[in-house]
């Protein structure tokens, strides 16, 4: 009986539950005791059999509150599915399974915003508006969150304008993120659109990683959206969070003309010269650091175990009267063929491979150290130094794999090379020490030179009295 039960579930056929009914009046309340898995009633709400769900519930309506092995009630089911007449019919018998939760912790409301059942959406929220607010994953995210995760904007905009709380608007996920985080992580530009201009958003929250949303973007990968997407917040007067943070001290010391003070959010009311901030360039340009030590470094690894001429693949003793130079095998042919010039390449690729190793601790430590320029110095220095040592091993290689009569050509080459390269590098590093000191110190310590040059022909003056002596005249 219960096997034909279920047939007619999923067929819908009233007028076999009819019969089924007449055979045994208590077929509906044994299923309740005997179902382990799924009711009739799940089945049938899965399948979108609207009368044969009003049928089983005018004859038992508990079966509504019924859960199967997945704690999933016949509501959760129809609210996938997007079957809005039995959601109805489901609610007026038993609106509390609006807050069940299955168990992954998602309630029908849950369910229906994943698949973009807005109709139905509409009917739980009519319902029971709290079940909206109730949190998903252990309390790490929101039904906002699942709707922009999913792409659902017209569920989204449902939400937020049936409810109409700033700060459930607002809520955070348990990375700290805002749905306008979420929207501008993927880029989905009209849901940006939609909540900067009829929601109002807290366009400057910061997540647990410090990142305002236009951090956020500028930390994604590159896309023909993101002009658009950063006009439309910078519009609303989102700022990054280092510029909150300079604009937030700034706030009391600067004001606008009529005397009033800057209000903190606006960006159009922010000084330029909070916009630009030290280590912008090091941040866009991070990854791509990275990348190009670790490639350094595997080139001076393998130049180090695997040198130019190779190794040598047999063992010697002077005892061997058919070989001339004493070996073993697995040594550089090049540290006998050139004694000279293996220190100097040996020298050289071990300072690029340190150095590029260095760098890339530099980049991944996290740190910025109280002073920004320093630590840009610090990793241009520290950069210089690599590139210059896998120059030098360059040379060094190229010389030794190049026949001795093509020589004095290549010579004259690397001569030039040679001197472009030492006086680029030169200026490199003598532009942006002078950035690092720059010109406030530059001018405290010229006049520190004229005070001590002054000082100097004062007792010059003092132990001569007579000007017209003085070697240097001021």
């Amino acid at each position: 009986m219960e096997q034909r039960l279920y047939e007619a579930a999923v067929e819908g056929n009233i007028t076999s539950l009819h019969e089924l009914l007449q055979e045994d009046r208590l077929v509906l309340d044994r299923v309740v005791l005997t179902c382990f898995n799924e009711t009739p009633l799940h089945v049938a709400a899965l399948r979108g059999h609207v009368d044969f769900v009003k049928e089983i519930l005018a004859r038992n309506s508990e079966l509504a509150g019924e859960l199967d092995t997945r704690r999933l009630s016949p509501l959760h089911l129809a609210s996938a599915k997007g079957h809005v007449e039995i959601v109805k019919a489901l609610l007026l018998v038993n609106g509390e399974m609006c807050v069940a939760h299955d168990r992954d912790g998602r309630n029908p409301l849950y369910l229906a915003a994943i698949k973009g059942r807005v109709s139905v959406l509409k009917e739980l929220v009519r319902v029971r508006p709290d079940a909206a607010r109730a949190k998903f994953d252990q309390g790490a995210t929101c039904i906002l969150h699942v709707c922009v995760h999913h792409d659902q904007l017209e569920a989204l905009k449902l939400l937020l304008v049936t409810l109409n709380d700033h700060e459930f608007a607002n809520c955070k996920n348990e990375h700290g993120n805002t749905i306008l985080h979420l929207a501008v992580a993927d880029k989905q530009i009209e849901t940006i659109k939609y909540l900067l201009s009829s929601v109002r958003m807290d366009v400057n929250a910061i997540n647990a990683n410090g990142f305002t949303a236009l951090d956020v973007l500028e930390q994604s990968q590159r896309d023909a959206k993101d002009l658009d997407i950063a006009k439309s917040l910078q519009e609303a007067g989102a700022l990054r969070a280092k510029d909150l943070a300079l604009a937030a001290g700034n706030e009391n010391r600067t004001i606008r003309p009529n005397g009033t003070p800057l209000f903190v959010h606006d960006q159009r009311n922010v000084p330029k010269s909070i916009v630009p901030h030290q280590g912008e360039w090091l941040e866009k340009k991070r990854n791509a650091l990275i990348v190009v030590a670790s490639l350094i470094a595997t080139m001076a690894f393998q130049a180090g175990v695997s040198p130019p001429g190779g190794a040598w693949q047999d063992n010697y003793n002077s005892t061997d009267t058919n070989q001339t130079v004493p070996h073993r095998a697995g040594e550089a042919i090049m540290a006998y063929n050139y004694p000279d010039s293996y220190p100097i390449f040996l020298r050289a690729n071990t300072i690029g491979f340190v150095a590029s190793l260095s760098t890339i601790l530099l980049l991944i430590s996290g740190l910025h150290f109280k002073r920004p320029k320093i630590y840009i110095w610090t990793l241009m220095v520290t950069m210089w130094l690599t590139v210059t040592a896998m120059a030098v091993t360059y040379v060094m290689a190229i010389v030794v794999v190049t026949p001795r009569g093509l020589r004095p050509p290549l010579t004259d080459v690397i001569i030039v090379a040679v001197i472009v390269w030492g006086v680029l590098m030169a200026l490199l590093l003598l532009g942006n020490t002078i950035r690092l000191l720059g010109r406030a110190r530059l001018n405290r310590l010229g006049r520190f030179m004229w005070q001590q040059r002054k000082s100097f022909h004062s007792a010059y003056l003092n132990s001569n009295g007579d000007r017209e002596a003085l070697p240097i005249q001021l």
